[in-house]
């Protein structure tokens, strides 16, 4: 079997992006969707809306999100819009709230815990989907990367919290009492509904900067804890997560043994084994490095 392939490059610059993105050899086509990280109101990590601007002109896509299933000022469609513009956003992008109205119920047949996964329902009206994620550490998922933002990412609100809840119509303080292992299943699951929706029609991009070990929904973040080490691309969603892991394994920073920490306490990359086991990518990968 043909190893996924991973395209890797050190520099990390907007035109880059384009670059790696050209290399997989994979144009999206029709309506295409960018799932951005929009960031929390006070979150200093993020990926700005300027960084992303060449690539998400050279598919033509609209910036996509969905709301949040905890407070903040992401929590409903009137506040998310607000922040969308705060963070300028809207300024230079067509932005959709997928669930600015309701949610889509996609099934999972094969899941693991879920059999059905609550996504924005405005996803109907794309035909693909680019998947921007910035590499970092999570609170409780313990690491965000490709197969975070296909699940909790273009979840709707109530379809976080299902996840969350591990297939439970549960409330916010049962988000944070569920079997941690079941929970990373419960995200794989997600993942792959979305990863079948789209079938081929799908890129990862993910870019390992600004390496917190808390993620961009953090209203309070620490700073970052290592050098930033890159951008990878890749039409696989294990395979690019997998591979972000294995270079922060062996980097030389000092940092990383914070994120590691994280990442490992919460089982994280448990997510990739699940996902693996769903049949939605491989953790057999060649990384290919360019200039």
């Amino acid at each position: 079997m043909e190893k996924s392939k991973v395209y890797f490059s050190k520099e990390i610059t907007p035109e880059k992006v384009v670059e790696i993105y050209k290399m997989l050899n994979k144009n999206l086509t029709g309506n295409v969707a960018v799932k951005v990280h929009s960031g929390e109101k006070g979150n200093q990590n993020y990926l700005r809306p300027l960084f992303m601007k060449p690539i998400i002109e050279y598919v033509k896509g609209t910036v996509v999100e969905c709301n949040t299933a905890y407070d903040g000022q992401r929590d409903t469609t009137e506040k998310h819009i607000k922040l969308m513009e705060e963070h300028e956003w809207s300024k230079y992008y067509n932005v959709d709230i997928m669930d600015a109205k309701e949610d889509l119920e996609l099934s999972i047949p094969n899941g693991i815990i879920l059999k059905k996964n609550y996504v924005g329902k405005n996803i109907e009206n794309y035909d693909s989907m680019l998947v921007l994620s910035h590499f970092k550490g999570h609170p409780m998922g313990g690491y965000g990367g490709a197969l975070k933002q296909l699940s909790i990412g273009v979840a709707s609100s109530r379809g976080k919290r299902y996840i969350h809840c591990c297939g439970k119509e549960g409330s916010y303080e049962d988000m944070f009492k569920q079997d941690q292992e079941k929970f990373l299943e419960s995200m794989a699951d997600a993942a792959s509904s979305v990863v079948n929706y789209f079938k081929d029609n799908i890129v990862y991009i993910n870019v390992m900067c600004n390496m917190s070990v808390d993620c961009d929904c953090c209203a309070v973040a620490e700073d970052p804890c290592m050098k930033d080490i890159g951008i990878l691309a890749s039409t696989d969603p294990v395979a690019i997560d997998q591979a972000c892991i294995d270079l922060v394994k062996s980097s030389a920073d000092p940092g990383r043994d914070h994120l590691l920490e994280r990442i490992d306490s919460r089982h994280g990359t448990h997510t990739i084994d699940a996902a693996e086991k769903l049949g939605i990518g491989s953790k057999e990968y060649e990384l290919i490095t360019i200039d």
